[in-house]
């Protein structure tokens, strides 16, 4: 009895070793992700916008932090990759300034021996002001982007320090911090074009793209889940945290996920949602859910983990039905769509202030249905459906609310 009583409190001892252990590691990783998101969306950057010394300074400080891991450098010029571009006057089509713009990538290397590469990306730019695609009305204000996206690249730099000292060795790790993701996936779909390594060395991807407000249902949306065949599997079997995961087979969206798909390239995207704070100056610090991020961090550390002994991976052509970006609009209802519903129809996450939608009576939580004859089955057909129509056009909307069908009649502006 005295021998197993010892035992027991051995292993007691052993636990609580272990658990505050857990804890320390978890600590750690919240300050390091709060750290970066606080540097990367504070004042002093001015909103990141490509080409501006606010861009400068967070690729200098995200290559810092990369040297300061032991991820060596993989860029063109040490750690950067620089391109230019000419930036959109409409967010809605394709009119450019004539005015070119430099920009860079931050690319950093993890050298395993291996054959193949897996990519951890997450765009660093972000509006600067309130460039094109601000849903700011007011005073012209500094958009701060710290879930759009300073989230995601804290999230990648937490990953690189990991897989820095972890024992996951049957790949190397590339790490992309992209810019002129705002304009148009710029500098994904230049690295692509580009690449500083073998393109046809690349395994697969995983970005994180606005992951930072994790909400109380903890449901989170994954993209691309179809075009490998081990997604499904490997992140059920991470999920130790029962997160509601709402999948998205296709490997087209409006992430930089999709200029590596769009090359063959499996790829996992990570996203939280959207909020009424996107793309506005609010998009602040002190919205961001640290725990959440944890939480988050840990289904992707567990899935890297699981598909270390997996080999190179069979890409899957895993097409939507329409694809954002595809279908060219230049009209909108002036919505947020909520981007975590998987139902039928397309959920209204918020209405926009002054637009079309709030004129014609439309309320956050309708699910539009049909726009005239055409059935509204999810995004993707919402913005299909969107391209059929020109300013001053009218239409009439379907949507349920309560369970109860409603029509509202709208003329685009």
């Amino acid at each position: 009895m005295i021998k197993y009583t010892i035992r027991l409190f051995i292993a007691m001892l052993l636990l609580g070793g272990l658990a505050q252990g857990a804890f320390a590691q978890m600590s750690d990783v919240k300050a390091e992700l709060k750290k970066d998101v606080s540097f990367l969306s504070s004042d002093d950057l001015e909103g990141r916008l490509p080409g501006t010394l606010g861009e400068v300074k967070a690729a200098e400080y995200i290559s810092e932090r990369m040297e300061e891991i032991g991820i060596l450098p993989k860029g063109t010029e040490g750690y950067l990759q620089k391109f230019s571009f000419t930036p959109l006057t409409n967010p809605h089509g394709p009119s450019r300034s004539d005015r070119a713009v430099g920009a860079r990538n931050v690319v950093g290397f993890i050298d395993n021996g291996a054959a193949s590469t897996v990519v951890i990306g997450a765009h660093y730019d972000h509006l600067g002001y309130g460039s094109v695609g601000s849903l700011h009305t007011g005073e012209r204000a500094i958009h701060n982007g710290a879930d759009d996206n300073a989230s995601g690249v804290a999230m990648m730099l937490s990953l690189g320090k990991y897989l820095k000292q972890s024992d996951l060795k049957n790949n190397n790790y590339l790490f992309i911090a992209f810019s002129g993701e705002e304009q148009g996936l710029l500098g994904s779909n230049y690295f692509v074009n580009n690449p500083t390594i073998p393109i046809e060395s690349i395994n697969y991807m995983v970005n994180m793209d606005m992951v930072g407000r994790l909400q109380e249902n903890n449901t989170i949306s994954i993209g691309a889940t179809g075009t490998a065949a081990q997604w499904e599997q490997a992140l059920e079997a991470a999920n130790h945290e029962e997160l509601i995961m709402v999948y998205d087979p296709s490997g087209n969206g409006p992430s930089d996920y999709s200029s590596f798909c769009n090359k063959g390239i499996p790829a996992l995207h990570f996203f939280t949602g959207q909020h009424s704070d996107y793309h506005k100056p609010t998009d602040d610090e002190e919205h961001i859910n640290y725990d959440g991020m944890y939480v988050i961090y840990g289904l992707i550390e567990r899935v890297l983990k699981d598909m270390d002994d997996e080999g190179k991976l069979a890409f899957i052509n895993a097409q939507a039905p329409s694809t954002p970006g595809r279908a060219r609009f230049t009209v909108t209802l002036g919505v947020m769509p909520d981007y975590l519903y998987d139902g039928e129809g397309m959920r209204l996450d918020g209405i926009l202030a002054g637009r079309v939608a709030e004129k014609a009576g439309f309320q956050s939580g309708d699910i539009v249905i049909a726009m005239d004859k055409t059935e509204v089955a999810d995004i993707y057909a919402y913005m299909e459906a969107l391209s059929q129509y020109s300013s001053g056009d009218k239409a009439k909307v379907v949507i349920l609310r309560d369970g109860k069908k409603m029509k509202k009649k709208v003329v685009f502006e």
